[in-house]
C-alpha cells in the first residue's frame, strides 16, 4: 500500500500539559488518557472529539511529589477545543487532578524541550521539583502535629500534604510549625 502524499497527511500539534495531584496519588497513562477522552466527549460531543483526535503521546507523573507532565497530540485546527477539553479534566482514575496547558508546539521534540523538559528523565533526577514556578526542594516524609493530632505528611519545599483521616489536606510550613 502506498503512503499518502505529504499534503494529504493529517497535521498535528502537540500540547504540553502540566499535571498536579495530591502527593502520593499515583496516576498512570491509561487513566489519564481515559479521563481525557471522557472530558473531550462530554464537552465536544462524539463528532467534535473524533475531529480533535486527542491522544496522549508522552506521560510522566511522580507519585511522591504529585506533579507530572504529558504531551497530548491533537489535529491542527482543533487546538482551541482541545485546550477547553483538557481544562475540563478534574479526575484521573480515582484521584483529583489539576491540569494546565503549558504551550503548543508543532513537533514532539519542540514540545519536550519547551514545555515538558522533565518528560523522560530518570526518577532520581526528577526529585527536584518546581511548585507554581518556584524552586522546590526534595520531597520528604515526616510526622507533624496538625489539628491537635500527630499525622503523616509529605513535604515539598514550602508546601505539604497532610493525611487527615484518609483525605489529604494541603498546608504550608506555617500551618504545621
Amino acid at each position: 500500500m502506498k503512503h499518502l502524499p505529504k499534503h494529504l497527511r493529517p497535521r498535528w500539534r502537540y500540547l504540553g500539559v502540566g499535571i498536579e495531584s495530591w502527593m502520593g496519588a499515583s496516576i498512570n497513562r491509561s487513566e489519564f488518557q481515559r479521563a481525557l477522552w471522557y472530558a473531550a466527549g462530554n464537552l465536544l460531543g462524539d463528532t467534535g472529539s473524533a475531529d480533535a483526535d486527542l491522544s496522549v503521546y508522552g506521560f510522566d507523573h511522580d507519585a511522591s511529589s504529585g506533579s507530572g507532565a504529558a504531551i497530548v497530540r491533537v489535529r491542527r485546527g482543533h487546538v482551541d477545543p482541545a485546550r477547553a477539553a483538557i481544562a475540563c479534566l478534574a479526575r484521573a482514575g480515582d484521584d483529583p487532578v489539576g491540569v494546565r496547558v503549558r504551550g503548543v508546539s508543532g513537533t514532539v521534540q519542540a514540545c519536550k524541550d519547551k514545555h515538558c523538559p522533565r518528560l523522560g528523565e530518570a526518577p532520581a533526577e526528577a526529585r527536584q521539583q518546581r511548585y507554581l514556578g518556584r524552586a522546590g526542594g526534595i520531597v520528604t516524609h515526616r510526622d507533624v502535629t496538625f489539628d491537635g493530632a500527630d499525622r503523616q505528611a509529605i513535604l515539598c519545599g514550602d508546601v505539604c500534604d497532610i493525611d487527615s483521616a484518609g483525605d489529604p489536606v494541603g498546608a504550608t510550613k506555617l500551618d504545621i510549625e
